[in-house]
């Protein structure tokens, strides 16, 4: 969790900003709604963003396949 920060416009957190410009397959970049979640790999690389809706659990295995888990 961060403090409150912009996570939208020109006063976008930095690490945000990267967020959005590196995950494609989006319509829009702007993050809608809290809790908008991100999932990156050992090397800082986005590999897949998740709506609020998405719930913490279901991730578990896009997680273990990143780790060569699954």
């Amino acid at each position: 969790m961060f403090s409150k920060i912009d996570v939208n416009g020109a006063n976008a957190h930095p690490i945000l900003k990267y967020l959005k410009s590196e995950l494609h397959g989006f319509l829009l970049k702007r993050i809608k709604w809290n809790f908008t979640k991100f999932l990156i790999d050992s090397k800082g690389v986005p590999v897949k963003r998740y709506a609020p809706s998405f719930k913490p659990e279901d991730i578990s295995g896009d997680i273990e396949k990143l780790l060569g888990m699954a």
